[in-house]
């Protein structure tokens, strides 16, 4: 019986092994012509989670052990009264996004692991606060993801805004797939939705249930730590972590399940296997999967001029791999994928910035700038 078990195990992991290189059927290629360099732009970060640029030029930037560092004319700033954060594992300070019209409203939103709450430990949280000098004030907690808990995985988290002024944010299931995704009266594996000052759009697709969390967009996530607008729809693209194999790339749409964890291309990292199926009726199919996992973390658009033969491509940063890899897109399909930076550290965040350059946040190095050659 053992026999035949271990027997079965290894048909199914087979199996699902060759459906899902049948799948992956865009292979990660060398470049075959490095037509840039790269310039440091700021120097030693450990582990710079999320940046944007302020409108004189500067940049804001979490380092994710929880400071916030202003760079401008070459000198890193530590800005004070930033949030007090629960770092654990993959917790920390984390996004940080600037109001649409900032110049008007003066807003941040950052992202962040808090320990506020009566359980012990720590979940995914979002504020908003104004920059004066070099202090953050006028703090407002938007939103405070339940409950507390002591691991350290799976808090996400990315900020975006659509078209039409709303946010979103992410938060991953914090370790508990098998209680939190599927669950609409749960926070954890969701993208939430709130209108800028927190408050619940009326059109939400849960508003009407009374048990669910009101903010949730659309769930069935895993660990969602890259979202971008696309610039060129309006619609909220995702990157999320799969277990071993099975990342995903996904555009979201209004109260849709995402199948996480009933639905995967990926198994265990044990090798096992923890569902048997890659679709089913009312969950939805990523636009793109990773087979073996890259570990995605930021991701973005690339419409500069500065790029043309980047244009209208996605840009998403490998953890495991430590490349940015680019992906070319036709008719909303990858069809060709390209390794670059290679070498240079593992990618944790990647964004076009305001000059039309692309930024790209590296452990342990910094920000570098990818600079075409001429």
């Amino acid at each position: 019986m053992k026999y035949i078990h271990s027997l079965l195990s290894f048909l199914f992991i087979t199996f699902n092994a060759c459906a899902q290189q049948a799948a992956s059927e865009v292979k990660a290629e060398e470049p075959t012509n490095i037509d840039y360099t790269t310039e440091l732009v700021v120097p030693d970060i450990n582990i710079p989670w999320g940046m944007t640029f302020l409108p004189d030029g500067s940049m804001l930037i979490t380092e994710k052990t929880g400071e916030l560092i202003h760079f401008k004319d070459g000198k890193k700033t530590i800005i004070d009264g930033a949030p007090e954060v629960y770092v654990r594992g993959q917790g920390g300070l984390l996004d940080i996004k600037l109001h649409p019209e900032y110049e008007k409203t003066g807003w941040i939103y950052i992202t962040f692991s808090s320990s506020e709450g009566d359980e012990d430990g720590g979940n995914t949280a979002l504020i908003r606060a104004k920059l004066n000098g070099n202090t953050l004030v006028e703090k407002q907690l938007l939103y405070k993801a339940t409950p507390n808990t002591k691991k350290g995985q799976h808090f996400g988290s990315r900020i975006e805004f659509d078209d039409d002024g709303y946010l979103y944010f992410s938060a991953g299931e914090r370790g508990e797939r098998d209680i939190n995704p599927q669950d609409i009266t749960r926070d954890g594996g969701k993208i939430y939705r709130l209108n800028d000052d927190g408050s619940i759009p009326t059109d939400n697709p849960f508003v009407n249930n009374k048990n669910a969390k009101p903010a949730i967009f659309s769930y069935g996530h895993r660990n969602p730590q890259g979202m971008a607008k696309n610039p060129y729809t309006g619609a909220i693209w995702v990157n999320e972590h799969g277990p071993q194999g099975g990342d995903e790339i996904n555009i979201i749409e209004k109260g849709k399940n995402y199948g996480w964890p009933v639905i995967s291309y990926g198994i265990n990292y044990s090798g096992t296997s923890f569902t048997d199926i890659t679709e089913k009726e009312g969950m939805e199919q990523p636009l793109f999967y990773w087979v073996p996992s890259i570990a995605p973390s930021g991701m973005a658009f690339v419409t500069s001029n500065i790029y043309p033969n980047w244009k209208g491509n996605i840009l998403v940063g490998s953890l495991k791999f430590s490349y940015l890899e680019r992906l070319e897109l036709k008719n909303n399909k990858v069809v060709k994928r390209e390794k670059l930076l290679e070498g240079l550290g593992r990618v944790r965040n990647v964004i076009q910035g305001p000059d039309g350059y692309i930024y790209v946040a590296i452990e342990g190095k910094g920000i570098v700038k990818i600079v075409p050659n001429k």
